[in-house]
């Protein structure tokens, strides 16, 4: 336990200096006490890397077959993907939800200030159907946080959604309405808002209930139907408890516990230039009790300043539960 409380202590205080040690350390730590992980960085004969290049990532279908776990502990709950239907789900076993929850809130606010300055209208109808969702858990901690009693979910609801944004916009209060790709334009659809001050956070996808889009096609309707310049974006998943946040320009730039990288398409091994488009990897220090070092199937060019762009998938991979608007 004494190297899992030093290590969570280091992440807690990761930066842009210290990152390479500290996943390093995670990466021992989780070779050490993840059996799935150990296996597969065996097999691939890679135990003992020496920068983060080097580092293993654990292809993310492990997540649905295999219960990823460092070390030996009950979930306090799981996390799964919403899918599509009939679509086998990946499921995050979480050790502690309340340091998920710290972490979401601290990420959200170096990025947009304080939650208790804001109103926060979640639009998150498939994964309230799903319930057991780390998006739902996010976004709920959020809503209380703001404090205010104007925040909350709506599945369906439009009408009261498209008043409450009425209401709202003649308090001049800072709002934000997170919703789901295909839940937000289907809204669109129904209603339009002239909001020039609202924060609209797209996140989730289509989850196979719409056509796939560009993410040009869907924030052109997003920002005519709501009346905002820009629509901000949210990239996270169920097998990651960090995320990265876009403030409308496409681009996205991960939190200090998040690095990313563009992997070769044709060996997925070796990691390639900033600036080319390849397959997402993902580094999550807040993973520490599961698996740190993921392997996605998205599409991606990384540049030089760590921000991302997230292009798609790879060939026909199933519909997952972060953004996956292609371009």
């Amino acid at each position: 336990m004494g190297d899992l409380n030093s290590l969570i202590s280091n992440i807690n205080s990761v930066n842009q200096n210290t990152f390479e040690s500290v996943a390093l350390q995670v990466f021992k730590y989780q070779f050490e006490h993840c059996s799935v992980y150990h296996q597969y960085v065996q097999a691939l004969g890679r135990p003992m890397p020496q920068s983060l290049l080097e580092i293993p990532f654990l292809p993310i279908e492990f997540f649905k077959s295999h219960s990823v776990k460092s070390g030996n502990w009950k979930s306090q709950v799981v996390f799964e993907s919403s899918g599509t239907t009939g679509a086998s789900t990946s499921r995050h076993q979480v050790r502690d939800e309340g340091w998920y929850i710290d972490h979401c809130i601290k990420t959200f606010e170096a990025f947009y200030g304080k939650l208790d300055q804001f109103t926060l209208l979640a639009l998150l109808p498939s994964y309230i159907e799903r319930g057991n969702s780390g998006l739902i858990s996010m976004v709920n901690a959020f809503i209380e946080k703001t404090g205010s009693s104007n925040s909350g979910f709506y599945l369906n609801e439009f009408d009261a959604l498209v008043n409450k944004l009425k209401e709202l916009r003649k308090t001049k209060k800072p709002t934000i309405l997170w919703g789901v790709t295909f839940g937000l334009l289907d809204f669109v659809e129904q209603y339009q808002i002239d909001f020039p001050d609202l924060i609209v956070m797209e996140t989730g996808g289509m989850k196979g209930r719409r056509e796939e889009l560009t993410r040009v096609e869907v924030h052109g309707q997003l920002t005519q139907g709501l009346g905002v310049d820009a629509i901000h974006s949210e990239y996270g998943m169920t097998e990651l408890f960090s995320q990265a946040y876009s403030k409308g320009d496409g681009l996205f730039l991960p939190s200090t516990t998040m690095k990313v990288f563009a992997r070769d398409m044709n060996d997925p091994l070796s990691i390639i230039k900033p600036g080319k488009t390849g397959a997402l990897n993902i580094i999550d220090l807040l993973s520490v009790n599961t698996c740190s070092f993921i392997e996605t199937k998205d599409l991606t060019r990384v540049y030089e300043d760590g921000t991302f762009e997230v292009l798609g998938r790879v060939d026909n991979s199933d519909i997952r539960g972060c953004n996956l608007l292609v371009v």
